[in-house]
């Protein structure tokens, strides 16, 4: 048994120092293996030595200008309207003297109207009444072209061919209230009927001053009436009686309003 117990302790010498060369070698391993790596990282010449790379010139791209916008085509002048009334023959007005006897006499319709003895007419290729044609001792620039459809520098606006100048815009209507106010109706009246004295009220000798609010349609009826102070024994007496009241009818700019006031009734016992 002891050569078993000195047997097992020589193996195990061995074991420790195998153990230790295996450490041994693996510390040294791994220091190298660690010192390639930072050597790898730090060295001066890392990839900027080799012969494969070379730093040329750099060039910026070309600068790829926008396409010129084309010009807009210029519109061709729009030929202004006369500036004063033309006629394809000056015909007089009726009310003047005709410069000269007519070569010829027809009863037809001429298509040429006459001449406005209020405005400058010169004799051109169309018929046209200008808007605003100077007067007749007119010395200005005259322009006797255009199609009609413009104006020109004095006049202008007017119709070719058919004459007449365009109509002027309609005065703006002014808008007239629907009822107006109109205080103390009570000299207004056509008729004002007196209330009675109700009996209740005379038998507690109730007296004073009752006004009721009335409305008057646009023919002068009373529509609608109510009482708004005095006695409550004599306000229905009040009432009964603006209800018969009659008005005269209210224009307002020649159109018929309502009327809104108040009448007032005096009852003493």
């Amino acid at each position: 048994m002891l050569d078993q117990l000195v047997e097992s302790k020589s193996h195990a010498a061995e074991d420790t120092k195998r153990t230790g060369f295996l450490l041994t070698t693996f510390i040294v391993v791994v220091t190298i293996l660690m010192s390639a790596w930072l050597y790898s990282l730090f060295a001066k010449d890392y990839g900027m030595g080799g012969d494969e790379l070379s730093l040329d010139t750099l060039v910026a791209p070309p600068v790829i200008e926008d396409a010129p916008e084309p010009e807009p085509e210029k519109q061709p002048e729009k030929q202004k309207d006369p500036n004063v009334d033309v006629r394809k023959e000056i015909i007089a007005a009726m009310n003047e003297t005709p410069p000269k006897v007519p070569d010829t006499i027809s009863n037809e319709k001429s298509k040429i109207p006459p001449r406005d003895p209020n405005k400058y007419t010169v004799k051109g290729d169309i018929n046209f009444d200008a808007a605003n044609a100077p007067p007749p001792d007119y010395k200005g620039s005259v322009n006797t072209g255009g199609t009609g459809s413009d104006s020109g520098a004095t006049g202008g606006g007017g119709d070719a061919e058919t004459g007449g100048g365009a109509p002027p815009p309609p005065p703006p209507v002014k808008k007239v209230p629907k009822q107006i106010s109109g205080g103390v109706l009570n000299g207004k009246a056509t008729s004002l009927p007196k209330p009675p004295y109700p009996p209740a009220a005379r038998a507690v000798r109730a007296s004073g001053a009752v006004t009721v609010q009335v409305l008057i349609d646009e023919s002068g009826s009373v529509v609608s009436a109510t009482a708004v102070s005095g006695h409550p024994l004599l306000r229905a007496a009040a009432v009964q009686a603006a209800r018969g009241a009659r008005f005269s009818p209210t224009q307002l700019s020649g159109q018929p309003v309502k009327v809104s006031g108040v009448i007032t009734y005096n009852f003493v016992p």
